[in-house]
Order: C-alpha cells, then sequence, then structure tokens
C-alpha cells in the first residue's frame, strides 16, 4: 500500500504556482465572456458586476468586476477580523482579470453565432471555468478575488466547498436579476446555462480538482 503511495506521488508532475496561475487567470476571463458570448447566459460569479455594466453603462464590465472583487476581498477581512496582505494581492490579480474581460470582449463578436457554436461555446466555457477555478485553489498564490471568496468561505465557516461554491453562485444570480429586473425593467445576463452552471459548477470544479491533485503538485515562492 505505501509503494502504491510512493509511486502515485512520484507520477505527479510539479507545477510552478505562478505559471498556473496566470494560465488559470487567462482561461477564466476567456471562460466568462465565451459564455457570455454563447447567449446561454453569464456566469454566475461575474453576473453581479455585468449587471452592474448593464444599468450603469458609462462604466465597462472590467471596472465593474475589479470593483466587485474588492468588495469580496473587504468582506473576507472584516469575517475574519483582521487585515490580511496576501488578499490585497488577491485584488492586484483580479485587477488583470478585468482587465483581460475587456480584451476579449474586443474580439470575441468575430466568432460564429450559429447554434451549433453557441451550444459548443457555452460547454467549452463550463469546462474551462471549472478548471480555472481548480487551478486557482491549489496554486498556492494569490488568486481572483471571486475564486478566493468561496474557498476562504469555506474554511472560516467549516462548510464544504461545493456547497459554498453552489450558495455564492445562486445568490450572485439573485442579485442579477433583482438588479437589471428593476434597473432596465428585465432580468438580462441570465439564461438556461447560467441557472445550470451556478447549480452544477460547485460540484464540476471538485471533479477537475480532483483529477489535478492525482497528477500534479503545485510550488510557489509563498509555497512553506
Amino acid at each position: 500500500m505505501k509503494e502504491t503511495e510512493i509511486q502515485k506521488e512520484k507520477s505527479r508532475r510539479t507545477v510552478r504556482g505562478e505559471l498556473a496561475l496566470m494560465v488559470a487567470v487567462a482561461i477564466n476571463s476567456l471562460g466568462v465572456v465565451l459564455m457570455l458570448h454563447s447567449g446561454a447566459g453569464i456566469s454566475a460569479i461575474s453576473s453581479v458586476p455585468y449587471a452592474f455594466s448593464e444599468v450603469f453603462t458609462r462604466v465597462s464590465l472590467g471596472t465593474w468586476t475589479y470593483i466587485f472583487q474588492g468588495l469580496l476581498v473587504l468582506a473576507l477581512m472584516i469575517l475574519r477580523k483582521k487585515f490580511v496582505v496576501q488578499y490585497l494581492f488577491s485584488f492586484v490579480v483580479g485587477f488583470v482579470f478585468g482587465e483581460l474581460l475587456d480584451v476579449h470582449e474586443l474580439w470575441i463578436n468575430v466568432l460564429p453565432t450559429a447554434i451549433g457554436w453557441r451550444i459548443f461555446y457555452f460547454i467549452a466555457s463550463y469546462i474551462l471555468i471549472c478548471i480555472g477555478i481548480a487551478i486557482s485553489n491549489r496554486c498556492k498564490m494569490p488568486i481572483v478575488p471571486t475564486d478566493l471568496f468561496p474557498r476562504e468561505l469555506s474554511q472560516i465557516t467549516s462548510v464544504a466547498y461545493p456547497k459554498i461554491k453552489i450558495s455564492f453562485d445562486v445568490i450572485c444570480l439573485i442579485v442579477t436579476a433583482a438588479l437589471t429586473g428593476f434597473g432596465l425593467g428585465h432580468i438580462k445576463g441570465l439564461g438556461i446555462g447560467t441557472v445550470v452552471a451556478a447549480f452544477t459548477m460547485g460540484k464540476g470544479v471538485g471533479i477537475a480538482g480532483n483529477w489535478l491533485d492525482k497528477h500534479m503538485d503545485f510550488t510557489s515562492f509563498l509555497a512553506k
């Protein structure tokens, strides 16, 4: 049994957390915009800033995203009742994420929009976001606040991550529906894909995370 465990450890590849973080931010930002382009609705974690960008149009989606992320970082510090320096670095990562959202929005409309392509975009974006969040949770680096918040809240409350993630996503959907409903007179940005993702993505992240744990070890300059 011990030999089997040793063989498993040797078979896992060591990956630099710094590189993993860059990959995670890149694929998550692409996944969010691709899901929106699919027409199935935006991802739950970005639905709140998207709603604000639609109601208050003078500010871009990327800008509203890092405003929202800043509030999440502040909420975590209040819950922990202390100043956490690593959370500030997380906000910097969130700023880059927000800027990448704006970059992807500049070119995404060149993609075809036939129904078959839209289905493909949704499936691809769902998988990308699940993998990206799973990498973020393991890279041992400051991560995007929308990924950080459910992970840290799970630790603070001792509630399983999938439950926290699903609850967080559902709350985001409720806020988005209320904001666009009152601000625009109709609900915007939410679709069947958004709802499906909100209720299942916590599980999807868990599956991706289990696969990563079997095949990769992450290390970074912050790792103890």
